[in-house]
């Protein structure tokens, strides 16, 4: 995991954040998917660095990497 992203279960229920923020991974990748730039990111929230809106999108990538499919019977 990157140092950016940390896991405490006392901040926001365990969800991934970006360190020394209360920002979560979830939040910054729904930003990014509502249109917003990196840029525009960073100026409405000072406190991140372009490093750490990368650090989620890398962290996200990891995380569906590693994710596992199994297939669903459809009951008829």
């Amino acid at each position: 995991m990157s140092d950016r992203i940390i896991i405490d279960k006392k901040i926001l229920a365990g969800k991934p954040i970006i360190r020394g923020t209360r920002i979560s991974v979830e939040f910054i990748l729904e930003l990014l998917a509502s249109g917003m730039t990196i840029a525009e990111i960073l100026k409405n929230y000072p406190e991140l660095k372009r490093e750490d809106v990368l650090a989620a999108l890398a962290y996200a990538s990891r995380v569906l990497r590693n994710e596992e499919l199994y297939a669903v019977a459809q009951l008829a």
